[in-house]
């Protein structure tokens, strides 16, 4: 029993370093970081890419025509991952717009959403105030998604280093519970 304590209590520890560590470097690169996951991304649509291939390519189970297609969509996703790798840079900006802009669109359905239940409310206060911060919250990310794509992923930053430190405090506490 003590072994799985103490292995718990190391996975926590080590969870708790690696989303500092994480944290740490979104706050001080955030540029960079974007880059990294738009190359995550990319590699990902790279490797899609040779599976929709291969299964055109290799599968003799399927017609013509899957094949062909599977083998199309293959060298497309291929041809936008070589892309979106050679331009990381615009390949994170451009994520980064997308998120912002499907953030604000969510928050503004949410809103509307708030508003049309309210019948189902008890009280009319806090829905109403609700819908109204989330409708006005998305109408703002949508005029700067950019914007409000980086602020996310900031808070994203001060969320991992929070959450990371309190973990490791964790773990900590758990050791001298134990002990």
């Amino acid at each position: 029993m003590k072994n799985v304590f103490d292995g718990i209590r190391i996975a926590i520890g080590i969870g708790g370093l690696l989303s500092l560590a994480v944290g740490v470097v979104i706050l001080i690169w955030p540029d960079k970081t974007a880059m990294i996951v738009a190359a995550i991304v990319a590699v990902y649509v790279v490797v899609a890419g040779l599976v929709y291939a291969g299964i055109g390519g290799l599968s003799k189970r399927k017609s013509g025509w899957s094949r062909v297609g599977h083998v199309l969509l293959g060298l497309v996703f291929i041809a936008a991952g070589v892309i979106a790798f050679a331009n990381l840079g615009q390949t994170a900006t451009w994520l980064g717009i997308f998120l912002g802009v499907l953030v604000g669109v969510l928050w503004i359905v949410e809103g509307v959403v708030a508003l049309t239940t309210l019948p189902d409310s008890g009280s009319k206060v806090w829905p109403i105030l609700f819908a109204i911060l989330s409708i006005a919250a998305g109408v703002v990310i949508l005029f700067a998604p950019l914007w409000g794509a980086m602020v996310l992923w900031m808070l994203l930053g001060i969320s991992l280093v929070v959450l990371g430190v309190v973990n490791v405090v964790r773990a900590a506490a758990l050791g001298r519970s134990r002990a």
